[in-house]
């Protein structure tokens, strides 16, 4: 088995994140946050598909697609879930034999593969798209004018989430576990031979923010870097601390101050 790191810290009082160690795999999910009251939370829904999760990896005979779909549609059968009114999660997963290394993503937390040759992310850019400069929510605009986190940011963060949603799990839109097990059909895979491999990286988009937006690393072997002399702790720091640079998003316009930072180092013999 690989040696394993994790670090995980909260946005705020709790975290929405979820992370699974087995002794053949690793599982990252990220719970879509809900600003509707009474709402199940999308991370009481993370935590109930990674427990769906941890049974379905052990069986090396299942596709890491058919071990998600089948993850959602049990999870969604237990539960009452239907598709499109109900709470969600990304899925980042990654899996090794003695002969192989396997990754898979749906939505927007990432992993990434170190070899002889390079680094290799596996990403889905789908929800990204739809947050583009000619399409993304007029509530960054506005923390770009100094507005901060107000009453009236909350209120039109609402208003885009809830627009969004029109194009979660559907063509021309962005995928996510939620109740639709096909979701899973959609989801990124890559495979690599397991003598290749030297290390991986499973990150929520509250860490991979240091790479792909806030640019507090050049590139994802700057950060594993960082984790392996520092820790991967020290990496949470780095980002939890540019953000208390900028308070109000001015410089990074996002929807909350911090988010959940969930990061997982792996390191292969």
């Amino acid at each position: 088995m690989p040696h394993v790191e994790v670090a995980e810290r909260p946005g705020r009082d709790h975290s929405e994140d979820r992370v699974v160690v087995l002794p053949n795999s690793v599982a990252l999910l990220d719970g879509a946050t809900s600003l509707e009251p009474g709402a199940r939370t999308g991370g009481w829904y993370a935590e109930r598909l990674a427990a769906e999760l941890a049974e379905l990896l052990p069986h090396e005979e299942l596709g890491l697609r058919d071990i998600l779909r089948a993850g959602i549609a049990s999870t969604a059968s237990r539960h009452g879930l239907v598709p499109g009114d109900s709470p969600s999660s990304t899925a980042a997963l990654l899996r090794w034999t003695s002969t192989a290394v396997e990754a898979l993503v749906l939505a927007d937390s990432p992993v990434v593969v170190f070899t002889g040759t390079g680094y290799h992310p596996v990403t889905d850019d789908r929800l990204a798209r739809l947050r583009s400069p000619g399409r993304r929510g007029g509530f960054r605009d506005r923390l770009r004018s100094g507005s901060g986190y107000d009453e009236e940011h909350w209120t039109r963060l609402r208003a885009a989430m809830r627009g969004t949603a029109r194009s979660r799990n559907v063509d021309g839109g962005f995928w996510v576990a939620e109740a639709d097990p096909d979701a899973a059909d959609r989801a990124v895979v890559a495979r690599w031979p397991r003598d290749e491999v030297r290390a991986a990286l499973l990150a929520s988009d509250g860490v991979s923010c240091g790479v792909d937006d806030y640019g507090l690393y050049r590139d994802w072997p700057e950060l594993l870097a960082e984790a392996t002399t520092d820790g991967p702790r020290a990496v949470l720091d780095r980002v939890r601390a540019a953000e208390e640079g900028d308070p109000d998003g001015r410089r990074w316009p996002r929807a909350k101050r911090h988010d959940d930072q969930s990061l997982v180092v792996l390191r292969f013999g």
